[in-house]
């Protein structure tokens, strides 16, 4: 797939999935603006990526303030003059019992996984509208938003409504040449996670699969729904899970 000509922007992509899916843009031939809370990251997910051969900006920021996300997006049209492909891939997990879960918690995980997610889609989306000529819009959910998972209540009510948000969005957009779609990853192994030694070996053992996902595999599911190849599947989730929500073994 071919992405020459096309600029892309992807929030919370200092490391992890969000910054292989910009290795992937960027080997493709995509114009990309990289975002991170973290400004130290960011800086240095770029400097790889264009070391490379990408062409690659960070825009630091809390991808759920609203002058970041329209700086994320002015950034892309002033360099690059235009916006074809947004993925809103920033996102927070806080684990707690349901029964002591803290408002705090609650309202952070609300706050960058639904509103980060909307308004960077509202944002790209009235660029996109603009240009006339459609666009990309993609949602990272998670497994926890069809499966339960323990202590994570409000991760994966999160999640869900990410992909309702993908479903009704096709009604406001479609008409402006303009796909939006989610994929929800199950256990992969990133820098996060690997920090418990034991995480592959558990979902090695309860995943259909026979191992962990990976990044490669939750990014390539990333490059298909945003190129366009795709244009006809819009308000979709799939799943890159290798096949554990199919079972849903309890890790514990």
């Amino acid at each position: 797939m071919s992405f020459e000509n096309k600029v892309a922007i992807v929030s919370g992509a200092g490391q992890g999935i969000g910054l292989e899916i910009c290795r992937k843009l960027c080997a493709a031939g995509a114009r990309v603006i990289l975002n991170d809370v973290d400004a130290e990251l960011a800086a240095q997910a770029v400097l790889e990526l264009n070391n490379a051969g990408g062409v690659c900006i960070a825009v630091p920021g809390d991808s759920s303030d609203l002058s970041i996300i329209q700086q994320i997006v002015d950034t892309a049209v002033s360099n690059f003059g235009k916006l074809d492909i947004a993925i809103a891939n920033a996102g927070i997990t806080l684990f707690g019992d349901f029964f002591s879960y803290s408002p705090e918690a609650f309202s952070r995980v609300m706050q960058v996984n639904l509103n980060g997610t909307f308004f960077l889609a509202q944002a790209a989306a009235k660029q996109m509208k603009a240009q006339t000529s459609g666009g990309r819009l993609l949602f990272m959910s998670s497994v926890t938003g069809h499966q339960a998972h323990r202590n994570l209540a409000a991760y994966g009510m999160s999640k869900a409504a990410l992909e309702m948000l993908a479903r009704n969005l096709v009604i406001e957009v479609s008409r402006f040449g303009i796909t939006v779609n989610c994929i929800a990853p199950g256990a992969t192994a990133t820098e996060r996670t690997l920090e418990d030694p034991d995480y592959e070996k558990t979902w090695a053992r309860i995943t259909p699969t026979g191992r962990a996902g990976t990044v490669q595999d939750v990014a390539s599911t990333a490059m298909f729904l945003v190129s366009d190849e795709a244009s006809q599947i819009t308000g979709q989730t799939i799943l890159v899970d290798g096949g554990w929500s199919a079972v849903s073994p309890d890790p514990y």
